[in-house]
């Protein structure tokens, strides 16, 4: 029987120790990781939850654009009351700022010279039918004469045409006694129309109907109806010719120009709509601007000329028009753009193209679908790809704006 060869002492003492040295390896690192996973543990449980963001979501609406114009209030009729001849200034038969009828007495300039040369003509006009009478005497004792041959027919033809001659005398006097009543008449001034007279240019006394002294005495405005007379660039001209020619006829229903809205000097919009008269047929080539004039009814004679104000005119209708609070859109170098969020709760960031503003609301030509959520509210700590918890925000929709906000 074969006897196991006996180990060396020392050389069984290692062989049982090796086992020991791999059980206490072990042992130190399970001591080791488990401090490691314990602390990655707390990191996760410490890791903060995905920041709340105020979201938006994206609705369509037909949203109607429109334009301002400044513009200048006239009355619908501006007469100037002018001296039609020279004179000084008599009296004044109205009072400043009130209304005054058709054909009333306003002013009377000193008449005496034109008295005196109405006078003369008169005269004048009775020295010709005195001629023409002596000249029709003769004509009428040469004719019987020469048709007996008792005068020349020389003689009779000479007696007609200064008949004739007293005849156009007599004409040319009362032409020159009517002309000189006309001038008389200009020496009382009346109001052409109905209305409200202004301020008296000129003081009983005044030499007026020349130069320096005032030739306009004073105006009178009929204001029942006023008319707003503004400008615009030849730019917003072909713009807006352009779209009324490309638009649909759902846009302007009935081919009916749609109502003008006249915003006054305090900011309130005027109760009564205007129209469109016309706009004028060129372009002036030293301002490049053209001319549109509106009427607004003023039955209450509020408003008055001189003033300036508004005009706001409907320009076209976006048709599901996206409109995002413009907190929600970011600037840059000319670029716009703002976060959605995705199915994900990541946000993304997406450029757009941002059309007019709309009071405090973008509309968004291109870059948003309807649905999206679009963050309002924590921009700040917000980065591309982060995850959110969005929170939506409702907001009210806008029904009008004013493309040339942007």
């Amino acid at each position: 029987m074969l006897r196991r060869k006996q180990l060396p002492c020392s050389a069984n003492n290692v062989a049982k120790k090796r086992p020991m040295r791999k059980k206490t390896l072990c042992l130190l690192l399970g001591l080791l990781l488990v401090p490691a996973a314990c602390q990655k543990e707390k990191q996760a449980a410490k890791a903060p939850p995905p920041p709340k963001v105020q979201v938006v979501v994206t609705k369509s609406q037909d949203v109607p654009l429109y334009q301002e114009f400044v513009g200048q209030v006239y009355g619908m009729k501006d007469i100037a009351i002018r001296a039609r001849v020279e004179g000084f200034l008599e009296s004044i038969h109205f009072k400043e700022g009130s209304h005054v009828k058709k054909g009333a007495l306003l002013y009377v300039l000193e008449s005496q010279p034109f008295e005196a040369d109405v006078a003369a003509k008169m005269s004048r006009v009775a020295e010709a039918k005195t001629m023409l009478a002596k000249a029709k005497s003769d004509l009428g004792r040469i004719r019987p004469l020469a048709a007996e041959k008792a005068v020349s027919q020389s003689d009779l033809d000479g007696a007609v045409a200064q008949y004739e001659a007293a005849i156009a005398s007599v004409e040319a006097a009362r032409a020159n006694l009517r002309a000189a009543k006309i001038q008389l008449g200009y020496t009382k001034i009346y109001a052409p129309i109905s209305g409200i007279i202004g301020k008296t240019q000129a003081k009983v006394g005044d030499f007026v109907g020349r130069s320096p002294n005032p030739v306009i005495l004073n105006t009178v405005s009929r204001i029942d109806t006023i008319l707003v007379q503004f400008f615009i660039t030849e730019r917003q001209y072909l713009h807006i010719a352009r779209r009324y020619n490309a638009a649909n006829p759902s846009d302007h229903p009935n081919d009916a120009e749609p109502p003008l809205d006249l915003i006054l000097a305090d900011g309130s919009v005027y109760e009564h709509k205007g129209k469109i008269d016309f706009v004028n047929r060129e372009v002036d080539p030293t301002t490049g601007a053209m001319l549109v004039q509106a009427s607004f009814p003023n039955p209450d004679e509020i408003l008055r000329p001189g003033q300036f104000a508004k005009v706001k005119a409907l320009v076209r209708i976006v048709k599901n028009g996206i409109l995002v609070p413009q907190r929600c859109v970011t600037e840059l170098q000319g670029r716009y753009s703002v976060y959605v969020v995705d199915k994900d709760n990541k946000a993304q960031s997406r450029e757009i193209q941002a059309g007019p503003k709309v009071g405090s609301f973008w509309l968004i030509s291109k870059g948003l679908k309807l649905g999206e959520k679009v963050i309002y509210e924590g921009l700040q700590q917000v980065k591309n790809g982060m995850l959110v918890n969005p929170i939506v925000q409702e907001v009210k929709e806008v029904k009008s704006a004013d493309p040339e906000s942007k």
